[in-house]
């Protein structure tokens, strides 16, 4: 199952669907993970109904930081922003379907960080923001 799982993050990473911009946008962030050096910027545009109408990303980093932040991307259209709210760490390590230590646990969780501190429009990402 692991293989699986590894050639969706590879594909992901490689062929990602949801890097981009949404012009114009409601909500765009951006943060980094000063560990790695991964960054990632997310913009999203939401309609009158507070439902996520369209999110992209942009940015550079490692394999896992890039694929779940088009795995988020993806799952977050369609969703309000109370559900966006609601997405946890859990659900992003679901998504990748991998184990993953302390570093690479990071690299997973910054596109959340990132989203959650622009859904909440907070002055900066905090790690609180994923547990």
């Amino acid at each position: 199952m692991d293989d699986l799982y590894r050639e969706i993050i590879i594909d992901r990473y490689k062929n990602p669907i949801y890097r981009g911009s949404v012009n114009p946008h409601d909500i765009a962030f951006e943060d980094d993970n000063p560990l790695c050096g991964d960054h990632i910027r997310i913009e999203v545009r939401v309609n009158e109904n507070g439902i996520v109408e369209q999110a992209a990303f942009d940015g550079h980093g490692c394999a896992i930081s890039q694929a779940a932040a088009d795995l988020l991307m993806e799952t977050i259209i369609g969703k309000t922003i109370e559900e966006v709210k609601q997405i946890t760490k859990d659900d992003i390590l679901d998504m990748l379907g991998l184990e993953l230590g302390p570093v690479r646990l990071k690299c997973a969780l910054l596109s959340l960080k990132v989203l959650k501190a622009g859904v909440y429009g907070l002055g900066e990402a905090t790690d609180d923001l994923v547990e």
